[in-house]
């Protein structure tokens, strides 16, 4: 009953078996190995970007921070959700990576931005020319950091104002398969075909050991984030051992069938709660994460016989009355089974 995060979950045997392929052969160094040679054309067709530029790291912060600091000027600001992961989660990487651009922040509810607040936003900034922070990039993040998924019409209108005002667009897509399965729509509408310019396409949260692809829609950002990247510390030398996961996460749909069964495994969880006394949701479950409350008393028993996961926020306690409502925050991954589930969800209706 471990629920902590994805990133708690093992990887997938498809990667593992990847892995341990590409550690028996020699390859040459720094991406030019065959292997990425495939996951480049892979990631081009599902796509349907025939010209994208295609580069892998092994963090989900480096492939945002690099991927930002390449569409912005230490002068300018980056639009975001005031709970996105760059802003809360990232140790001001995203600041230092582009020498300093500021982080501007907006609001929406489920941590996914409102369009009057951007709109808002974009229409107060540079009023004071040189004395002001210039327009810069905004960056959306789906599913959100409270679980919630963009609607491909949500995306196509920050889209809309955005290029109407010449701010590129970051998709940060840590979970980006969660999000498609969810909305069922392609990649590419998700992303270029709404506007995005730039998208950080994750693996490690649905079962990669560590890689995320950086795909640029627009090639000519190609040099400087190549130049960035390896400036940044984060051109890796034995780099067909991202290729080799990477490769493998997108061969015969493994990607989006892990997420799946973690976006499966989430909603079982969600509706189980929901059928308690009391209990709530406090985002809607549109990936693998579930944020909910239940009795202390249900928190006391699954956390007693050994189950893992966060109160949200962090500063509850297991003392106290029974019958008060304790929220948390609980992320399912691919090897999440029912039988997990269903011994949480016994554990704490009794």
């Amino acid at each position: 009953m471990w629920f902590t995060s994805d990133n708690a979950g093992p990887a997938a045997p498809e990667i593992m078996e990847a892995m341990m392929s590409a550690n028996e052969i020699y390859s040459q160094s720094y991406g030019a190995d065959p292997i990425m040679d495939r996951v480049r054309d892979k990631i081009r067709d599902i796509f349907e970007a025939p010209h994208a530029a295609v580069y892998l790291v092994a963090t989900g912060t480096a492939a945002n921070s690099l991927a930002l600091a390449s569409m912005v000027q230490p002068w300018q600001t980056i639009y975001c959700h005031r709970h996105a992961h760059i802003q809360e989660d990232e140790c001001g990487a995203p600041e230092f990576y582009s020498g300093g651009a500021k982080l501007t922040l907006l609001d929406g509810a489920d941590a996914k931005i409102d369009l009057a607040s951007f709109e808002q936003s974009v229409a107060e900034t540079g009023q004071v020319g040189v004395h002001n922070v210039q327009k810069g990039a905004l960056s959306i993040t789906t599913a959100t950091e409270n679980g919630a998924v963009y609607s491909v019409a949500e995306i196509e209108a920050l889209c809309a104002v955005a290029k109407a005002n010449n701010i590129p667009v970051h998709l940060d897509g840590a979970r980006f398969a969660n999000a498609l399965v969810n909305l069922g729509c392609t990649p590419a509408e998700m992303t270029w075909k709404a506007g995005v310019e730039v998208v950080s396409f994750g693996g490690t949260k649905n079962g990669c050991i560590g890689v995320e692809a950086v795909v640029l829609f627009n090639p000519d950002r190609a040099w400087e984030f190549e130049l960035r990247r390896k400036r940044g510390g984060h051109l890796i030398s034995k780099h067909r051992y991202l290729s080799a996961q990477m490769d493998a996460y997108l061969t015969d749909d493994l990607w989006l069938n892990l997420a799946i069964k973690s976006n499966a495994a989430a909603a079982k969880l969600s509706a189980g709660i929901l059928q308690l006394p009391g209990a709530t949701l406090l985002h809607p479950t549109d990936a693998n994460i579930v944020f909910a409350g239940w009795k202390r008393s249900g928190h006391q028993a699954v956390q007693n016989a050994g189950a893992h996961y966060y109160f949200w926020p962090f500063d509850q306690t297991l003392n106290g009355d029974p019958d008060e409502i304790l929220t948390a925050r609980m992320v399912c991954n691919w090897a999440t089974t029912e039988a997990d589930i269903d011994s949480f969800l016994g554990l704490i209706s009794k």
